[in-house]
């Protein structure tokens, strides 16, 4: 059990819209107690009108940090003092750190995507990259992946086919390196993964309450590939078990979920993540035994 809030608590926080879901604040409040720092981290909804003002309050307010989850992760940026490299060529945040007035903001979604590959000791360099998706995750998971020298192709549903085009360029002039696009349908799905290395699911195809639904067929899927889901409602998705059947390497959303917290909590405290409590404790918030 924590000691009493004081006037000394360090404060740091998630603003989004919705936030009621979230499960960050368990995620941290633990870490902070285990390492027996006087942090405390809330979740705080904000307007997508009021995102100025937020960044104004973490000034007034001595706020020491934020994490930035939907929808403000691109119209939050123009109020900060600095933006990390990497972040600027994603184009969003996600945490922010409040160093006496001064703001930066970071993209811990990339750090801890690349983290939780590395556990698996998977290196992208000069891997076949398929990524389905083209929205706010697969930004951050996409630069990612190029900047570790992997070659991208990207996928998305036909009504937004264009996000996918969009995004490929965007990170083919960051990289100077060719990034395929096209639609996400069986037959497209098909001929890339015939020989791609590695499968990065960064759509909401899986996610509670429809864990049912999965987006590649199981039988493009084999034993040569890793397959990462970002979606970690359910922990283990249909596409991880299918691909589990099929002798193919996993990786869950939950460990970049993990990382990319551990990651943000490291810059706010300078104190190395107790990963496995902050792992642990979103599993049970979960209800998963792993």
């Amino acid at each position: 059990m924590r000691d009493a809030i004081s006037g000394k608590t360090g404060l740091v926080a998630l603003i989004g819209d919705p936030v009621e879901h979230s499960l960050s604040p368990a995620m941290h409040n633990v870490a902070f107690q285990t390492l027996g720092l006087d942090y405390v981290y809330l979740a705080l909804r904000v307007k997508q009108g009021d995102v100025e003002k937020a960044a104004a309050g973490m000034r007034s307010l001595n706020l020491r940090g934020l994490n930035v989850t939907m929808p403000h992760k691109v119209s939050v940026m123009p109020f900060l003092d600095n933006i990390d490299p990497m972040a600027e060529k994603i184009g969003a945040v996600n945490t922010i750190v409040n160093d006496n007035g001064v703001l930066t903001g970071y993209n811990t979604d990339a750090t801890g995507f690349l983290q939780a590959l590395a556990e698996k000791a998977v290196e992208l360099e000069g891997m076949k990259a398929v990524m389905l998706g083209a929205g706010g995750v697969a930004r951050a998971l996409g630069f990612a992946m190029a900047d570790e020298g992997a070659h991208l192709v990207i996928l998305n549903r036909k009504e937004e086919v264009s996000w996918a085009e969009n995004l490929a360029t965007r990170i083919a002039k960051s990289y100077d390196v060719p990034v395929a696009w096209g639609e996400l349908d069986r037959d497209t799905v098909n001929d890339a993964l015939c020989d791609a290395d590695i499968v990065v699911n960064a759509t909401s195809v899986g996610m509670s309450p429809d864990a049912g639904r999965t987006p590649v067929d199981k039988e493009f899927l084999c034993s040569k590939m890793v397959v990462f889901d970002a979606v970690y409602n359910p922990v283990e998705t249909r596409l991880l078990r299918e691909a589990r059947q099929q002798k193919a390497k996993t990786i869950d959303g939950l460990e970049m979920l993990v990382y990319q917290g551990a990651a943000a909590f490291e810059k706010w405290t300078g104190k190395p993540a107790p990963v496995d409590v902050m792992r642990q404790t979103m599993l049970k918030a979960l209800h998963y035994e792993k």
